[in-house]
């Protein structure tokens, strides 16, 4: 076939051409060639001839040969070689033609990626044909608990610290694996800010005059320097506990909260205290199951990424003024063990702790010194990737990826989920060389470093290629902790992943192979009982809130418990066999089957399986709060909302999203997906979703979380119940002209991913 294009090349334009099959297509059918001949150099008699598009053309034109005057042998040679020439013409035409019949249609035009995806890019093929059940069945084929107990021991590390020599040898590691498999693999490196212990000594606390001990943990991105207060027990650091140390007219100024560890981020608890102006914070672990010296890791920076280069990336060319992340802590922070928490809290005084806290609250007296000497080091840090290549939109692809680093041996944190992304990537590239499965889309394998330190490596990645991964990077997969415990199964995600959640879950089976992991959920709500609200630790939160691409936790774990060692020197693989019976392979190969089955069904079908529907509950019922707060405020301060000011707008864009979405859904049901430019379309709409959810009136740097749904700041519709809440009391931080811009911006913005999903500028719903 490229043989016989060449020729006909060569033939029409006298020169090789670029050619594709939509392009034959049009040169076939509708563009114009000629063939002109000069019989001989020395004769005035010259035959003309047309191609296929001017016999069409001209048909009415009279086709003349001149007749020489006289034959000689060299005239007869070339009428020879004319006929011979044009027959062999006709042959290829009629045999392309015939072939392209057979074709199927050609892909959707492609715009380009960074050279990692299109570089050597395979050429677009027939649309996928491998029936979606060959597909699951060759997954779970390739996934057994001997390979992962042998991808273990490969990636187990005793010391693999974010930008050290142990980070960097996991690293080659699993660029070699990648490579062994036939990918193509890049690196990308990035100079980032991250926090080392004090180079001599420690970090120091005091109660009483007493040294407490030894401190190892510590919590990057502290305040560093020396605060003193007297401690204040404040339960978990939330914002509702405080409010409960408030009721009972105690003062936080200049305390030492002391709180415990778990249900919120190490940074959110110090934010917390910090608005309440708390001197400093210690955090001594929650679950007293631990050792009573072990010692708690972390960071308390109240958001992702380098905080020293917010909103741009890390890369050692960037040339940017000193500048810091709003997100960074303004008071001191230390972890201490529960050895050293006991020994405070039994010398507290004060007033008894609300129920279900533990002891007294603390004295005036009860006098606390916090020393922070962190140093702060800049590090080269390398992300590894790896790229199965789609064969018929290869510049759209999902992404899948695992920290690599960890405090220790961070068996749970890192090896597991490094594990399960190589094995992965084994499997799904041996369907496709050995197997005929050829994915629609790509698939992109990322490993991560400095994901202890809040997710800095993916984050740089993020905003390093904004602009060119929010319309072609259309979902996340994150593997970190994906097994902590048995049996329960726990995931977080945007809502547009929920349906294919749902039905990924009745896809995998259990362990005993009783039944679907579906099957196994308790209570007739899977949603109640499976999802968990996206959160600021969670890795695949800046992917929504900050890139808006859909993204997808979860994580075997135990009901009721979370895994006790995330983030300390114990978390090691004794402790994670010990917490699941002795099944962490088993338990990952299921994990690999959900995740690969979520990436497979999003690279194998017409359509991404995402549900632009789910959004609309959401919507609705922050809305119907937020009508509600507004009538109660216009009756009790009227001075703050006049009654000019209506939900009306607002109910009218969320109207707006909710037919565009199900105006797609129809059209959907009415399309031939057989069409390539037709799928194209649809699914470009369905991903802008998530990105149209993205504040634009906000700056990156100061409110990197711009998702009016899921993200955090006062751009939100949470911040806004939230804002009305304290205008209902003329709360001294409540302010009612803020108040009502952010309320138009936020009406806008839905407004305006509503008017994306429509799709054309005539096809918009606009109300407003």
């Amino acid at each position: 076939m490229d043989h016989a294009r060449s020729t006909i090349s060569k033939i029409f334009n006298g020169e090789p051409r670029s050619y594709t099959r939509f392009n034959l297509t049009q040169n076939m059918e509708g563009e114009n060639s000629q063939v002109e001949m000069k019989l001989s150099s020395d004769m005035d008699e010259e035959v003309g001839g047309n191609g296929v598009g001017e016999d069409l053309n001209h048909a009415k034109e009279p086709y003349v040969v001149h007749k020489p005057a006289g034959r000689t042998p060299k005239s007869v040679c070339f009428m020879v070689a004319t006929i011979l020439l044009i027959f062999i013409i006709s042959y290829l035409i009629g045999y392309l033609s015939h072939r392209k019949k057979e074709l199927a249609p050609p892909s959707c035009s492609r715009s380009t990626f960074e050279e990692s995806i299109t570089q050597d890019s395979v050429k677009m093929e027939a649309d996928p044909v491998m029936d979606w059940r060959d597909v699951k069945r060759l997954l779970d084929q390739k996934m057994s608990a001997s390979s992962f107990e042998s991808a273990f021991s490969e990636f187990a590390s005793e010391s693999h610290q974010a930008g050290s020599a142990g980070d960097n040898v996991l690293a080659k590691k699993v660029l070699a694996r990648f490579k062994e498999y036939g990918m193509y693999t890049w690196t990308d490196e990035h100079y980032v800010k991250l926090v080392d212990p004090p180079a001599s000594g420690s970090n120091r606390v005091t109660f009483k005059g007493s040294d407490l001990g030894a401190l190892r943990g510590y919590l990057a991105y502290s305040k560093t320097g020396t605060a003193k207060g007297a401690v204040l027990h404040g339960n978990y650091g939330q914002m509702d506990d405080l409010r409960k140390l408030q009721d009972k007219n105690i003062a936080l100024d200049g305390r030492v909260l002391l709180v415990r560890s778990g249900k919120i981020s190490f940074a959110e608890k110090v934010a917390n205290a910090a608005k309440l102006n708390a001197s400093a914070v210690l955090i001594y672990p929650a679950d007293r199951g631990l050792g009573g010296s072990t010692q708690l890791f972390g960071h308390v920076h109240l958001g992702s990424g380098d905080p020293y280069t917010p909103g741009f990336p890390s890369f050692n060319h960037t040339q940017f003024p000193p500048v810091q992340s709003s997100g960074l802590p303004s008071i001191l922070a230390q972890t201490i063990t529960v050895n050293m928490a006991t020994t405070i809290m039994r010398g507290m005084g004060g007033k008894s702790a609300p129920t279900g806290w533990v002891g007294q609250l603390g004295d005036d007296d009860d006098m606390v010194t916090v020393e922070v000497n962190n140093v702060l080091a800049e590090k080269m840090i390398v992300n590894v990737f790896g790229v199965i290549k789609g064969f018929v939109d290869p510049d759209r692809f999902v992404v899948m990826g695992a920290q690599r680093d960890a405090w220790g041996p961070g068996f749970a944190s890192s090896t597991v989920g490094t594990s399960v992304l190589v094995e992965l990537a084994r499997a799904i590239s041996d369907m496709v060389k050995n197997d005929g499965f050829k994915p629609r889309r790509s698939i992109v394998f990322a490993s991560w470093s400095a994901g202890e330190f809040g997710s800095v490596g993916a984050t740089e990645w993020l905003e390093g290629y904004l602009a060119s991964l929010n319309m072609k990077a259309f979902s996340y997969i994150n593997l970190d902790g994906v097994v902590t415990g048995f049996p329960t199964f726990k995931a977080s995600a945007s809502p547009l992943m929920y349906t294919l959640i749902q039905r990924t879950l009745q896809e995998v089976n259990t362990l005993s192979d009783s039944g679907t992991l579906y099957s196994a959920v308790p209570g007739p709500n899977w949603e109640a009982a499976v999802m968990e609200p996206l959160r600021l630790n969670d890795p695949s939160y800046p992917f929504v809130t900050f890139s808006g691409i859909p993204a997808v936790s979860f994580r075997f774990t135990t009901e009721g418990e979370e895994y006790p060692y995330l983030g300390t020197l114990d978390d090691t693989r004794d402790k994670l066999y010990g917490a699941t019976s002795n099944q962490v392979a088993k338990l990952a190969v299921s994990a690999g089957q959900f995740a690969g089955k979520i990436a497979l069904r999003l690279v194998h079908d017409h359509l991404l399986r995402l549900d632009v529907e789910k959004y609309i509950r959401l919507i609705r019922t922050q809305v119907f709060a937020i009508n509600s707060k507004i009538k109660t405020v216009q009756s009790m301060q009227p001075q703050l909302l006049p009654k000019s000011l209506t939900v009306q707008w607002l109910m009218s864009a969320t109207g707006s999203y909710s037919r565009a979405a199900s105006s797609l859904s129809t059209e959907i049901d009415n399309s031939n997906l057989e069409e390539a430019d037709v799928c194209r379309n649809i699914n470009d709409r369905i991903m802008s979703v998530e990105r149209d959810f993205l504040s634009p009136y906000t700056s990156p740097r100061e409110t990197p979380f711009r998702h009016i749904l899921v993200g955090s700041g006062s751009h939100t519709l949470k911040a806004l119940s939230d804002h009305l809440d304290a205008l209902q009391i003329d709360h001294s931080d409540a302010n009612a002209d803020l108040f009502r811009i952010q309320f138009a911006l936020a009406t806008w913005t839905i407004q305006g991913c509503a008017n994306s999903l429509a799709g054309e500028v005539w096809s918009i719903d606009n109300m407003i």
